[in-house]
């Protein structure tokens, strides 16, 4: 089967949009406002409040680096790694609308020495692997442009 008729499908389900412009999926409490991400399904994690009533948002597609850093050693199973495997730059992206803070790898081909804080970053896709009949995506963060 050729890469072109091949589904496209999450490599993690209910984390993100498959939309041309992405989204990750968070939570927010309805008592206090807090978002969470991943998201939260029984009781608010804010330890000042006692809310158990979440909603399921969208979170913000962009937003600026706050930490960042290399990779340098394939994580351990059952995480999937490149063979060989490849360094590759991690970021911590301050969602400022939402006020937290999401780790995630960096786009293929932008490693660490390429970013500072403060750079501004935006949700996107990445094959992570394929099989004979799925590309199993992942989202990512890649400076714009």
């Amino acid at each position: 089967m050729s890469r072109a008729t091949k589904t496209r499908v999450p490599a993690v389900e209910g984390w993100f949009t498959l939309d041309h412009e992405p989204r990750l999926l968070g939570t927010r409490c309805t008592t206090c406002g807090t978002f969470f991400f991943p998201r939260q399904a029984f009781f608010c994690r804010n330890p000042a409040c006692s809310g158990t009533e979440l909603d399921e948002v969208e979170l913000s597609r962009r937003g600026r680096v706050w930490s960042f850093t290399d990779n340098r050693y394939p994580p351990p199973p059952p995480a999937i790694a490149s063979e060989p495997f490849e360094p590759y730059a991690v970021a911590a992206v301050e969602l400022a609308s939402e006020q937290m803070v999401v780790m995630g790898q960096v786009v293929h081909g932008v490693d660490a020495t390429a970013l500072s804080a403060g750079m501004e970053m935006e949700l996107t896709l990445e094959t992570l692997y394929e099989d004979d009949e799925h590309e199993y995506v992942v989202w990512k963060w890649r400076p714009v442009t």
